[in-house]
């Protein structure tokens, strides 16, 4: 018999096919290049550097430090907390349609989600994920990111804690990327930026898990009239 080559693991040292198989999937759903169409939204940050409040590393910082423990907390995250809790997904659809105010958040959110849709219809497909978007096919149904990328986790066996830390930080990315071309800022300050923003992220997903139906929503008024002075600006590089 031919000895087993040394270099070929024994199946008992082979890793974990499931928790690989999540962990992999969940690196493609938050790649910067997934074209979900995330690089042609500022979420507001660019009315900012309109009326020069954010121009440099620092400033964006403090925008970014906002945006995450507001918007992201409050709407985004906790709606993916509702839907891992097994809220359903027409309700918390149409809770988010009420409460983004402004309508490029509301357009910006559901022409990514549609996007993410589609995506995880061809490499990520579901029961779950199929039953969503015949929803918003349907028109009953808006096809807001956030759920989107919760349902897609789910049927994928993503536990929770996981799912809101790699959304989120894949927001704050694209966010951080945009915030380069537009200040601009250089890549090395980009990263500090980002390395800055994890912590704001942990918290974030430490925060999530303790809010409740009524803080939903919950957002800043200073960020949400910024996303509405988008709409008027003279000029723009970003479609909200």
């Amino acid at each position: 018999m031919t000895a087993r080559n040394a270099s070929c693991p024994s199946p008992s040292a082979m890793p974990n096919t499931r928790t690989d198989s999540y962990q992999l999937a969940l690196q493609q759903l938050t790649d910067s290049a997934l074209p979900t169409g995330a690089f042609a939204h500022s979420l507001g940050f660019e009315t900012y550097i309109e009326r020069g409040m954010v121009h440099d590393e620092g400033s964006f910082g403090v925008w970014l430090s906002a945006f995450i423990g507001q918007q992201l907390t409050y709407s985004d995250g906790l709606a993916i907390r509702f839907l891992y809790e097994g809220a359903p997904v027409a309700e918390l659809d149409s809770m988010l349609t009420a409460q983004l105010l402004p309508r490029q958040l509301r357009e910006a959110s559901t022409k990514m989600g549609t996007r993410l849709l589609e995506i995880g219809n061809e490499v990520f497909p579901s029961p779950e994920l199929a039953a969503y978007r015949e929803l918003v096919t349907a028109g009953r149904s808006a096809g807001h990111q956030p759920l989107a990328f919760a349902v897609v986790a789910r049927s994928l066996g993503v536990p929770l804690p996981e799912a809101l830390a790699a959304y989120l930080f894949a927001a704050v990315t694209s966010l951080t990327q945009n915030a380069v071309r537009a200040i601009p800022l250089g890549q090395n300050a980009g990263q500090r930026l980002l390395r800055n923003a994890s912590d704001g992220v942990a918290a974030a997903v430490e925060q999530v898990g303790h809010l409740t139906p009524d803080d939903f929503g919950a957002v800043s008024p200073g960020l949400e009239i910024s996303q509405m002075r988008h709409e008027r600006q003279r000029a723009r590089m970003f479609m909200s």
